[in-house]
């Protein structure tokens, strides 16, 4: 009998220290909330870099939206763009009658930050826009020739960069 005492006690000391083990140390519960707090830091930047590709990918379509228009009104105007032009305000009132339904804003920032230049003759134009990835002065330009692609510095005048 004393045997199954014995034997009894030390189930007992056994279950008691196991049911003390049911939960979490504080440092494991510090470790994995750290690892979490990595992973979403990461992933927040990661995010961030895919919305500015996002909107220089929209940024360049609304700049071909605004060359269609363009061509459109060359093709009604014996090949001839609007003239004398500088800024896209302008170009919308130009196109704004028959050739857009609507002047496309920026992505970012809902206002018109895009620009134009057209020659005195109304032969030549540039369209442009400043984009969001790569360096601070890097533009994405569309050319009346044909031409579109990124250049280094703002456009000045409606002799193409590329």
């Amino acid at each position: 009998m004393l045997f199954v005492q014995t034997e009894m006690k030390k189930l007992s000391i056994i279950n008691y220290q196991l049911s003390i083990k049911n939960g979490f140390t504080l440092i494991e519960l510090l470790v994995v909330i750290s690892i979490i707090g990595i992973l979403a830091s990461l992933a927040l930047v990661s995010y961030s870099g895919a919305q500015k590709q996002t909107r220089d990918t929209q940024r360049r379509s609304d700049l071909g939206q605004y060359r269609n228009a363009l061509e459109t009104y060359a093709t009604s105007n014996s090949g001839v763009y609007p003239a004398s032009l500088t800024t896209i305000d302008g170009l919308c009132t130009a196109l704004s009658t028959n050739f857009i339904a609507s002047c496309p804003p920026d992505p970012l920032t809902g206002t018109y930050d895009y620009g134009f230049y057209s020659s005195v003759d109304g032969t030549a134009y540039v369209i442009y826009s400043g984009l969001e990835t790569g360096a601070a002065t890097d533009y994405w330009e569309i050319c009346s020739i044909g031409e579109s692609g990124k250049v280094s510095g703002l456009p000045g005048d409606s002799i193409c960069d590329l």
